[in-house]
């Protein structure tokens, strides 16, 4: 569908959702964010929500600013998938014992591992330049300076939430690995570490929301944040691959011979630099993926509506961005009151994973109808694959 555009703003709110559907208090934050001056233009996705400070689903892109919140506290939250060589009926009937194996490789919760993962042990893994890496945290704000080893030890960590490892199967009977995680506590600090102290500088004490307040360049405070956000969003990629490596190597001993494909990956809580109407621009997503033309992404619904493979149709009015999910149709306490295990057992009927009170809240009826999300933009991205899952792993 094409986008349309929302009244009463300063720039563009370009929705590629009907703004009648949208809840009043998220549209508010929508019209806060064009009230900024540094703004260069809103997109909206069809998944949007309530957020903090922005909200969830929409892509800013600012000139010479970026706002902290507006990239959440999940620094680098996202996405990777790997197709395999198998097939369903290579499957076996009970697959909890599938479900058992990866969640002894992979911890969940507030789980971590007992020592950092040596990743040349993993089979094949290819992320590299690890020294660099973790010797760069030296660096980053002294706040967080004690957390290096707690750091250490949750990479490669699913944590908790809507985060998820899951097995899943295509149409045409193919099997795929797909996970959702992002820079786990270390992110957070450094988040929170950085929304505070933008929150006290004079330049943010008169805007419509002070969860907006901005670093701007050429300020130590821009430097800071750039530095922290981008190590922050190289650890929540590095995690993804470790985990998926770890995945891997589940299922090679549980099925030898396999083989893996190309990885997709993508991230759906960041900031990148880039150039839009002749304008060098810092872009927000929050909630949303890059869908630079012939880009693969990944569109994830709920522990029981499936993931869609997608592939970028390079849409500047979108800034080059799709969905990054369902989004949630209502908050986790209200799942928690409207929905019972019983109705969460029904509604995973099929999918080996957790069906007690713990996971309530993320019932598929507390999320939008992924359909929907993906028929709503249709100008952004083609369907490249479309997965169900049949084991879904949560914190």
């Amino acid at each position: 569908m094409p986008y349309t555009e929302a009244p009463g703003a300063r720039v563009p709110i370009r929705m590629w959702t009907d703004p009648e559907g949208v809840e009043p208090a998220a549209m508010d934050q929508l019209r806060n964010v064009t009230r900024m001056p540094w703004v260069h233009g809103l997109a909206v996705m069809p998944d949007v929500h309530f957020g903090k400070g922005a909200t969830v689903g929409s892509v800013i892109a600012m000139r010479d600013a970026v706002s902290p919140a507006a990239v959440g506290v999940d620094i680098g939250c996202g996405m990777t998938a790997v197709k395999t060589t198998l097939k369903a009926e290579d499957l076996p009937d009970d697959l909890g014992r599938l479900r058992s194996d990866l969640e002894a490789a992979v911890p969940v919760g507030f789980r971590m591992h007992r020592a950092p993962v040596n990743v040349a042990r993993i089979h094949g893994f290819k992320t590299g330049d690890w020294d660099r890496f973790w010797g760069r945290f030296g660096d980053l704000a002294p706040a967080v300076h004690g957390r290096r080893d707690r750091a250490a030890h949750q990479m490669g960590t699913l944590g908790g939430g809507n985060h998820f490892l899951e097995v899943c199967l295509d149409d045409d009977g193919a099997v795929w690995t797909v996970l959702h995680s992002g820079s786990r506590n270390i992110g957070k600090e450094l988040a929170e570490h950085h929304i505070e102290r933008a929150r006290k500088l004079p330049h943010n004490q008169d805007l419509p929301d002070r969860d907006l307040a901005v670093f701007v360049s050429g300020t130590p405070e821009m430097d800071a944040y750039r530095r922290d956000l981008f190590w922050a969003q190289d650890y929540a990629r590095r995690n993804r691959d470790v985990m998926m490596g770890l995945a891997c190597d589940v299922l090679r001993r549980s099925f030898p011979g396999v083989g893996f494909g190309q990885w997709i990956s993508c991230h759906h809580n960041y900031v990148a630099e880039e150039r839009y109407d002749g304008v060098d621009v810092l872009v927000t997503r929050k909630g949303a993926i890059r869908a630079g033309k012939g880009e693969y992404g990944i569109i994830p619904g709920s522990m029981a509506t499936g993931t869609y493979i997608v592939r970028g149709l390079g849409n500047e009015s979108s800034f080059n961005s799709a969905s990054h999910g369902a989004g949630r149709r209502m908050s986790r306490n209200k799942a928690r009151k409207t929905f019972t295990e019983a109705d969460l057992a029904e509604q995973t009927r099929g999918v080996e994973c957790r069906k007690d009170s713990g996971v309530v809240d993320e019932i598929p009826a507390a999320y939008k109808d992924i359909e929907e999300v993906i028929s709503a933009q249709t100008d952004l991205v083609k369907v490249a694959a479309h997965l169900r899952q049949v084991v879904c792993v949560k914190g």
